[in-house]
């Protein structure tokens, strides 16, 4: 008899999530969607950002537009992806063992310099913020880590 590890299985579809993924690609950010494509990324020398995705409102509303606004910005890391959560749930687990000083949350961006973290924007900063703001403070972060 076979069992099926509920626990593992993506909580959402491909296609729901699809258009949500599409919104930052298109901006230019890869999809790292394995555990391998989050640490082939992360050994990389260099800064490093990662998006953890959500299916939220304050993903819809905040963190994705003030990801592309950001973007804009004249000094950027080495490195921009994305993986999903309740999706990706091997290569967010990645980036989340990476940043186990920080409680699991999505959406939330986290930025490494050669594979160690050195920058973390929980849920709880981005939720209720504006895009703007959220991306203000990016591009700062950016001012201090990346050339």
């Amino acid at each position: 008899m076979t069992t099926l590890n509920i626990s593992r299985a993506p909580r959402y579809s491909e296609e729901m999530v699809k258009p949500l993924r599409e919104e930052v690609t298109s901006a230019g950010v890869e999809e790292w969607r394995t555990a391998e494509e989050i640490d082939h990324a992360l050994q990389q020398p260099g800064i490093t950002l990662v998006f953890i995705n959500s299916v939220c409102g304050c993903a819809a509303r905040s963190a994705r537009p003030a990801l592309k606004l950001a973007l804009g910005h004249d000094k950027l890391p080495d490195r921009i992806g994305t993986c999903f959560a309740g999706v990706d749930l091997d290569a967010v687990e990645s980036v989340r063992k990476r940043i186990k000083n920080y409680p699991a949350s999505s959406p939330s961006i986290a930025l490494f310099k050669d594979g160690e973290p050195i920058y973390f924007m929980p849920r709880h900063h981005i939720e209720g913020s504006p895009a703007e703001e959220i991306a203000e403070d990016l591009k700062e972060i950016f001012d201090v880590y990346c050339k």
